[in-house]
C-alpha cells in the first residue's frame, strides 16, 4: 500500500465509516517499513506488536461510536520527542540505552487522542544539529529520490518515510529549518507554524529553546492543515503556547491564490544556485499569469540572521551537553557537534545572547516593513541542491556548507512559513519554494500554499519500486 495514493483525510474517513480498519492500515505501514526501510533507513525503531494492539483498540473505539478525526492513521515520531514505550535516543549514542519514555509529548499525545497509531521513531541527526540526517548509532537516512543524497534534516527520517510512501503522517520539529529543509529536499509540502501553535510543553524544556517548533509532516499541505486542527492550542506547561483558533483551518482552504505577493530571491542576505533561481522565477511567472500581483524586493533584511541564530543554537547545545566535556561521554558525541557545544560554552557571552534576542526584534521589524506591500513573501526554499550522504550541498556545481540560508531567520522572528515543491532539477531531485506570512497569520500561509499546489500541480514521485525487496 503506497500511502502517497491517499490523503490522510480520506484514510481516516474510511476507518470511521468502517470501509477499512486501523489494523489494515497499520499492517500495510509495517509491511512498507519491512520492505523499504532497509534501503532508506527512515525508521530507527518500531514495534509491530504494540502498533497492532493500538490499532485494534482504535477499531474497537470506532465500533463503539466514538468519533476520531485521525482514526487509524499510522505515524512515525521523530526521535527528538517522546512517544510512550519507545526510547528517545536523540540520535545519540549516549541515550540508546535509556529507559523508554513513560509519557507522550504534547504533540504525540494529541495525535494519539485523535486516533493515530504510533509505529515507532524516525531517524534524526544527533540532537537535531544539522540539515542532514545521520548519526553514530543508526547511520544515515537516504533520500528516496536518490539513495546517495540526504533527505535533509533534522526531520530527515520523517521526510524520507513520507516521500517513499511508507506512512501517511509523521512528526517533525524545526529550530532552523528542520521541517522545511527536508520537505524541500523530498518533494513535500511542509509548514513551520508560528511558535506556540503546537505546544512545546511537558517535563523537559524544548531542545533549541526559543527556536523550536513542533508539528505534523505530510506529503501535501491540506493534510497537514487537517492534522494541525487536531493538535494546535495552548497547553499550561508551555508558557509560549497560543490559544486554539476559533475556527478550524482545514475547511477554509479553498485553493485561491493571494492577490499579491512579494518575491525575494535573496532576502538581501545571500545568492541562489542558478537552476533553483530559474525554477522559482518560472513559478513567479505562472503566478503573474494567474493574476497575482508580484512585488519584487531583494533587500528585505539588512543583516544576515545566521550569526545571531548561531548564538541561540550553540548556547542551547552548551546548556544541554556542555557538562560532558572532559568526561568519557564526550567522545560519544558526534565529532562535528562537539565544536558547536564548545562554541556555546566558550565563545558567546550573556550579552551576546541578549543581542541575539534584540536581532529577533529587528529582523521582524524589517519583515513588517516588507509586509506593508503584500501579506506574503516568497523565497527559494534553499540556496543549493541536496547534499550527497557524505558531503555538503551544491551551489552552481560547487560543494558548500552554506546551502540553506533562507530558513533560520524565520525561527528567530517566529513567523509562520511553509515549503511547496515546484519542480525537479536536471538530476531529478525536488526543488521547493518558501512562503512566509505575517505574525500568527498561519491560515494565510496555508491558503497560499494550497493555491500554489493547485496551480503548479506537482505530482512527481520518488521511484521506490526498484529498492531491495520491493
Amino acid at each position: 500500500m503506497d500511502f502517497r495514493d491517499f490523503t490522510v483525510v480520506a484514510l481516516a474517513e474510511d476507518v470511521r465509516q468502517q470501509e477499512t480498519t486501523a489494523v489494515d492500515l497499520t499492517k500495510a505501514a509495517l509491511a512498507n517499513i519491512d520492505r523499504l526501510n532497509p534501503s532508506i533507513n527512515a525508521f530507527c525503531a518500531y514495534n509491530s506488536t504494540a502498533a497492532l494492539a493500538e490499532a485494534a483498540h482504535i477499531d474497537a473505539r470506532i465500533s463503539n461510536g466514538e468519533h476520531l478525526p485521525l482514526a487509524g492513521i499510522p505515524i512515525g515520531v521523530k526521535d527528538l520527542e517522546d512517544a510512550q514505550g519507545f526510547v528517545t535516543t536523540f540520535g545519540s549514542q549516549m541515550h540508546v540505552h535509556d529507559a523508554p519514555a513513560a509519557f507522550d509529548s504534547v504533540l504525540v499525545g494529541r495525535l494519539r487522542q485523535a486516533g493515530c497509531v504510533v509505529l515507532g521513531k524516525t531517524n534524526t541527526p544527533e540532537f537535531g544539529f544539522k540539515g542532514k540526517t545521520d548519526n553514530v548509532p543508526f547511520g544515515a537516512s537516504c533520500n528516496p529520490w536518490d539513495l546517495n543524497r540526504t533527505p535533509g534534516g533534522s526531520s530527515g527520517g520523517s521526510s524520507a518515510a513520507l516521500a517513499s510512501g511508507m506512512i501517511p503522517l509523521a512528526t517533525g520539529s524545526d529550530g532552523g529549518g528542520s521541517i522545511r529543509i527536508p520537505s524541500a529536499l523530498c518533494g513535500l509540502s511542509g509548514i513551520k507554524t508560528s511558535q506556540g501553535r503546537v505546544p512545546n510543553g511537558g517535563a523537559n524544556p524544548p531542545g533549541s529553546g526559543l527556536l523550536t517548533v513542533k508539528g505534523p509532516m505530510t506529503n501535501r499541505i491540506r493534510d497537514a492543515a487537517y492534522v494541525l486542527d487536531q493538535c494546535i492550542g495552548e497547553d499550561p506547561s508551555d508558557i509560549f503556547s497560543l490559544p486554539k483558533p476559533r475556527d478550524p483551518w482545514y475547511p477554509q482552504l479553498d485553493g485561491r491564490l493571494p492577490e499579491s505577493v512579494i518575491w525575494s530571491s535573496s532576502m538581501g542576505i545571500t545568492s541562489v544556485d542558478r537552476e533553483i533561481l530559474k525554477a522559482c522565477e518560472n513559478v513567479i511567472g505562472q503566478l503573474a499569469d494567474a493574476g497575482v500581483e508580484i512585488i519584487e524586493k531583494e533587500n528585505i533584511w539588512s543583516t544576515n540572521p545566521f550569526p545571531s541564530w548561531l548564538v541561540f543554537w550553540t548556547a542551547a547545545r552548551g546548556r544541554a551537553q556542555g557538562h560532558l566535556r572532559g568526561t568519557p561521554e564526550w567522545q560519544k558525541i558526534d565529532a562535528d557537534l562537539r565544536p558547536q557545544i564548545e562554541m556555546g560554552l566558550d565563545k558567546f557571552t550573556a550579552a551576546d545572547y541578549a543581542r541575539a534576542i534584540d536581532m529577533c526584534h529587528l529582523l521582524n521589524l524589517e519583515l513588517e516593513v516588507a509586509f506593508e506591500s503584500a501579506p506574503l513573501i516568497l523565497t527559494p526554499a534553499t540556496r543549493g541542491h541536496a547534499p550527497k550522504i557524505a558531503g555538503d550541498g551544491f551551489v552552481d556545481g560547487q560543494e558548500t556548507a552554506d546551502w540553506v540560508a533562507f530558513t533560520m531567520g524565520i525561527n528567530m522572528t517566529r513567523n509562520p512559513a511553509g515549503i511547496v515543491p515546484i519542480a525537479l532539477s536536471d538530476d531529478g531531485m525536488p526543488l521547493g519554494m518558501q512562503v512566509i506570512g505575517r505574525q500568527r497569520q498561519d491560515l494565510t500561509v496555508l491558503r497560499a500554499m494550497t493555491g500554489l499546489e493547485d496551480l503548479l500541480g506537482f505530482e512527481a514521485r520518488a521511484d521506490v519500486a526498484m529498492l531491495a525487496g520491493s
